[in-house]
């Protein structure tokens, strides 16, 4: 039988958690890894990304952005009230924080303005080639797979690199302060939201993934849930390659088109 899980530890030590989330912790880092040391970041913070890049980031993951409250809210219809300890956990967490993720999509454009990118190109625009990955995968693990999967794959993996990668631009003030200081606060105010040292969002969905899953879960199910978080990540990754090399992206599109 399956025993439960209650955390009784501190939210933000992995040493919290059961055994088996530390170990599939320690499992992912490497994907992790090669996320939030993407060279995108750097040439983001430093100026030498170049309009193309900075379009395709700030396109790219517009569908993201726009639908992480949908993604959430297909999470929440997998929860019934009263069925188990994680269900209850999942489903005050999820419709209290919809709420939060509504102002993102905002907060974003005025980001995207701010860099020099009309709103409408991310309203109405088509994503580059290849940045769709991490928007496809988020659909469609938060619609076909378990509640413990699609929280994993989306709270848990997306935000928390999303919140490492944003610290690593917002504390570069050779970035922040390229921005004409009358409109600095609200163009960087999604930056400023993500790079939030005290950021408890990864660790509240890390809790409720335990917490459905138990102390002792079966091990095919734990391969399951990492390998969904990996996928997170690959996507992340592959977007960022799109971002950093977009002359290589429009050659590949026009040689298809010829």
């Amino acid at each position: 039988m399956n025993t439960p899980f209650e955390r009784t530890g501190p939210l933000t030590e992995l040493g919290s958690y059961p055994q088996w989330a530390q170990d599939m912790v320690a499992d992912c880092e490497s994907t992790k890894q090669s996320v939030v040391t993407h060279e995108l970041w750097e040439k983001m913070s430093n100026g030498t990304l170049g309009m193309p890049g900075t379009t395709n980031f700030m396109v790219g993951i517009w569908p993201v952005i726009e639908r992480f409250p949908g993604y959430m809210a297909k999470s929440l219809l997998k929860t019934r009230f009263g069925r188990s300890l994680g269900d209850n956990l999942a489903r005050r967490w999820l419709v209290r924080n919809i709420r939060v993720e509504q102002n993102h999509a905002e907060y974003w454009l005025n980001w995207a303005e701010g860099a020099g990118i009309p709103r409408e190109e991310l309203l109405k625009g088509v994503p580059p080639r290849g940045t769709e990955v991490l928007a496809d995968w988020c659909e469609d693990v938060s619609t076909r797979d378990s509640l413990a999967a699609s929280i994993a794959a989306t709270n848990y993996a997306v935000e928390g690199a999303t919140g490492e990668w944003s610290q690593l631009i917002f504390e570069n003030k050779s970035y922040t302060e390229s921005f004409p200081p009358g409109t600095r606060a609200g163009t960087l105010r999604w930056l400023q939201l993500h790079a939030a040292y005290d950021d408890t969002h990864p660790w509240e969905a890390l809790e409720i993934v335990c917490t459905l899953m138990g102390m002792n879960p079966a091990a095919d199910e734990v391969a399951h849930i990492s390998e969904c978080i990996k996928r997170s990540y690959t996507c992340m990754r592959i977007l960022a390659d799109r971002c950093v090399e977009p002359r290589r992206l429009l050659e590949v599109a026009s040689a298809a088109a010829a």
